[in-house]
């Protein structure tokens, strides 16, 4: 069970006892550090919040996660909450994919609620990672040497974020309109009744569009978001980890550092019913050097390419490519020999009247050593009725 906790990155803080005072105390001390600009408890982690980059909706996961100027849909909500601005009626969105041969399970839901004045949009997005069922056995060898299969009970690890988004659309010329958005995140982490943690942040969004282009940029943790981490660990688990060599827990802060997302597209009309949109992204993380395409210690840049060729706006084929990164070559026994690799995707999806149903077949390592899953999502217009 402790290598499997080892596994988890919010395995590094667990519950304490007064569950609520320690929350309290918890964000207080976040504040504290975010408004002084130091905080001796907080460190900034650089793959912190992970799960948030997985993407949502099987169209964008097809693309490539080459989404943030083309989105139209509910999954602004996680893409570029300013691209809900464009959305006129109200809209519900859920996907579902299983990871690691169904170990791993990720869940979307998204409502997309349009003001009165038609130029506001409210939208509520739920995002769950989780791997559930994982065996505990701390218990199973009791204290005369003995194994007891039936101390083995079993806990969740799992991830939830909440995005409450509101965008604004600002009209400037007839042929730009540009729409402005922010993102409140309430993140939420569990590895059962061990550890659990509370976090905030803030994302700000904005997107420009043209006759066929549009171009977006996003904002993501642009204040950095924290998650305060708190533990429950009674003294014989304190106990198993010191005699294993691992370091007891203890409550802390984790930040997680700004990230830039800029990506701009292009519709051609090939024909009357046909069309290819073509999307590029670049993804700027500034948490120190990564194994990417651009690789610094101020900047670190991953592009992303996604096209999608509709047929009468009611069945559509997607492609993309993204995560390009250098790694050594498998077949070179000097370990010097590096290559590029890199994260292909496609899928399809068609409409129905209000319903449009998406797929996406994605790739979770690289092409050469593929690990694919199934992703799909469904979109529902809930069309206002027209005032006579």
């Amino acid at each position: 069970m402790l290598n499997t906790m080892q596994g988890r990155s919010h395995l590094a803080a667990v519950r304490s006892n007064n569950r609520q005072m320690t929350r309290f105390y918890s964000l207080l001390l976040t504040l504290i550090g975010v408004l002084f600009g130091s905080a001796a408890s907080a460190q900034f982690l650089k793959y912190s919040n992970e799960f948030l980059n997985i993407g949502a909706g099987a169209r964008g996961m097809a693309m490539g996660a080459a989404q943030v100027a083309s989105v139209s849909d509910g999954t602004a909500g996680y893409w570029n909450p300013a691209a809900l601005a464009g959305i006129k009626d109200p809209q519900f969105n859920v996907m579902h994919a299983d990871y690691y041969a169904g170990i791993g399970k990720y869940d979307f839901a998204n409502l997309v609620l349009p003001l009165k004045d038609n130029k506001r949009t409210l939208g509520v997005t739920l995002l769950r990672f989780a791997v559930d069922d994982i065996p505990n056995t701390v218990d199973l060898v009791q204290a005369d040497g003995s194994i007891n299969y039936s101390n083995i009970t079993s806990f969740s690890s799992a991830d939830y974020a909440l995005l409450l988004s509101l965008a604004q659309q600002v009209d400037l010329k007839k042929d730009v309109h540009i729409n402005l958005g922010v993102n409140a995140k309430i993140i939420h982490q569990i590895a059962g009744s061990f550890a659990s943690s509370w976090g905030f942040g803030f994302d700000a969004a904005a997107q420009i569009l043209g006759d066929r282009w549009k171009v977006g940029i996003v904002a993501r943790d642009v204040t950095t978001t924290f998650n305060a981490w708190s533990f429950n660990l009674d003294n014989e688990m304190k106990e198993v980890f010191s005699l294993t060599g691992n370091e007891i827990p203890t409550k802390s802060i984790e930040m997680t550092s700004p990230q830039l997302i800029l990506g701009g597209a292009y519709n051609f009309r090939i024909s009357k019913k046909v069309s290819l949109l073509a999307e590029a992204d670049l993804d700027l993380t500034f948490d120190g050097q990564r194994d990417e395409v651009v690789s610094s210690r101020l900047v670190s840049i991953d592009p992303r390419v996604g096209l999608e060729l509709a047929f009468k706006d009611v069945f559509f084929v997607r492609a993309g490519v993204n995560n390009f990164q250098q790694a050594l070559d498998d077949k070179d026994t000097t370990n010097q020999k590096k290559i590029w690799i890199y994260q292909p995707s496609f899928g399809a999806g068609f409409r129905i009247g209000d319903v449009q149903i998406d797929y996406a077949f994605t790739n979770l390592a690289n092409q050469s050593a593929p690990l694919y899953t199934n992703v799909f999502s469904i979109r529902i217009d809930l069309k206002r009725k027209k005032k006579k």
